[in-house]
């Protein structure tokens, strides 16, 4: 079991759209700039935290070239944990990870996510909500990106396209789905159930 997170898994796009990416998320209250340094912060492989100029992690993030993890901050003490990962297969995933937010700042990066899925130009694969980390994120990789027939237990929430949401609603039959945007749809527990 993992600590909650959520996973965005979207295509790659011919040119990054981490700048809009940044001004979504400062609407939902998410800055990448640490609110004291005034510079975004990547973490290196050892866990600490370095100090990174917005055009550098633009262009970093722009080659696809590694992995990046960064902050967005609510505050100087509150941050998200925002692992960047590029698969070969042409998709980009991002896991932002829940652990030390309240109930209200998790909501927040849900919202900003789920936003962005309609409202960037890169269509997405699917969105993992799992507040509660009672899978791994990594478990959702064989589904999204290989078309795998297994679906780990289900979470929170999943906003995915066609396939993914007949395979989870053909497994689990309290799943209810609705319209979540352009050829998506939003798969949660009905009414009563948990």
């Amino acid at each position: 079991m993992s600590d909650g997170y959520i996973r965005w898994y979207r295509e790659s796009a011919a040119t990054s759209v981490f700048e809009e990416q940044a001004q979504l998320f400062a609407e939902y209250g998410m800055h990448l700039p640490h609110p004291a340094l005034g510079e975004a912060v990547v973490v290196d492989v050892e866990g600490e935290d370095v100090p990174i100029g917005r055009d550098e992690l633009r262009i970093l993030l722009g080659r696809r070239i590694a992995s990046i993890t960064m902050n967005w901050w609510f505050s100087a003490d509150t941050n998200v944990l925002d692992a960047f990962v590029y698969e070969p297969l042409g998709c980009e995933i991002q896991t932002l990870w829940l652990d030390g937010l309240s109930a209200e700042e998790a909501h927040r990066v849900e919202s900003a996510v789920v936003a962005a899925t309609t409202r960037l130009p890169v269509p997405t694969r699917a969105v993992i909500v799992d507040r509660h980390g009672v899978t791994d994120p990594e478990d959702w990789d064989s589904s999204v990106l290989y078309d795998g027939e297994e679906v780990p237990r289900f979470p929170d929430t999943v906003v995915a396209r066609g396939h993914l949401a007949d395979m989870l609603l053909a497994r689990t039959p309290d799943l209810v789905r609705e319209p979540a945007g352009p050829r998506l749809h939003r798969v949660t527990r009905g009414p009563g159930t948990g």
